[in-house]
């Protein structure tokens, strides 16, 4: 890691309610993998294989922040964030890929994402994005 980040000192989490993230990725091993940091940092974390499976939960009134995974089968990442606008849902996005494509990148940043994350980052960055995504 390049250093240790505000959320993994703890200041984020110390408060009555614990922020909720919730990940919609395709790939099990990444999302779990992320499940586990950002529990280890104090918050709450909700995984899901789908866009699709994110919509049909409950979780869209609760989630805080949402990290979402840019190419899956179904609905895309941006798929997912033009639906949540069409709603008039504003729901802070970080998005994360293994595929550079940097019109996808400016779209998705343009239409309000929070931060662009090419895979593999550093934990330091995602976490970073979290905070930002909740101040």
């Amino acid at each position: 890691m390049k250093g240790e980040s505000k959320l993994e000192k703890g200041e984020k989490t110390s408060g009555a309610k614990r922020a909720l993230i919730s990940i919609v990725d395709d790939d099990e091993a990444l999302r779990t993998s992320l499940e586990d940091l950002i529990r280890s940092v104090g918050f709450r974390v909700q995984g899901f294989s789908s866009a699709e499976t994110f919509l049909r939960s409950n979780q869209l009134q609760t989630t805080d922040c949402l990290i979402l995974d840019v190419r899956m089968p179904g609905m895309t990442g941006p798929g997912l964030q033009r639906n949540l606008r069409s709603e008039s849902v504003d729901l802070p996005i970080i998005f994360i890929t293994a595929y550079e494509n940097p019109d996808v990148r400016a779209q998705v940043l343009e239409a309000g994402a929070v931060a662009f994350l090419y895979k593999p980052f550093y934990e330091e960055d995602l976490l970073d994005a979290i905070n930002a995504a909740l101040e």
